[in-house]
């Protein structure tokens, strides 16, 4: 293993954990968001910030791993599809809340899902502990694809 795999694995997911966070912050104490129809699924606010927590600590752990043994092409595949994952997780946070794009949005947390599932089984691809590991991360992605989905057609007038 080699620096390279711990500053990516870890640079990453804090920059989508930061570029996200400015967008939520901003957005969740908009007028916009408060006034938003909201589904019975949505969890409470105070939720979204210990969930995401735990997801980014188990992505870096993950990836840390599970690039432990990979070498030259299949590594920095790796690395780009971890690049991308992060850059549609802090992407839809943009979308969703600065930009209000509700369908779009649901596009870019679809394409989320399926990102992090991939991620997932490539990471456990390489070793079984570091898939499992990204299971979670992958659900909660899903779950929020469903989650805005439902916001999008409660608001549809807006």
């Amino acid at each position: 293993m080699d620096t390279r795999d711990v500053v990516t694995s870890v640079a990453l997911p804090v920059a989508a954990a930061v570029a996200g966070s400015v967008a939520s912050a901003r957005g969740t104490r908009s007028a916009w968001y408060r006034e938003l129809r909201k589904p019975p699924i949505q969890p409470p606010a105070a939720a979204f910030p210990v969930v995401w927590t735990g997801l980014y600590a188990s992505s870096i752990a993950a990836s840390v791993a599970a690039q432990r043994d990979m070498r030259g092409a299949e590594k920095a595949s790796y690395r780009r599809a971890l690049a991308v994952n992060m850059a549609l997780n802090a992407g839809w946070c943009w979308t969703f809340f600065a930009f209000r794009r509700q369908g779009t949005a649901v596009a870019v947390a679809g394409a989320l899902a399926a990102s992090t599932w991939g991620l997932a089984a490539r990471s456990a691809a390489a070793r079984p502990a570091a898939g499992a590991a990204l299971v979670p991360y992958a659900a909660w992605t899903t779950f929020a694809a469903v989650l805005t989905e439902s916001i999008r057609r409660r608001n549809r007038d807006r």
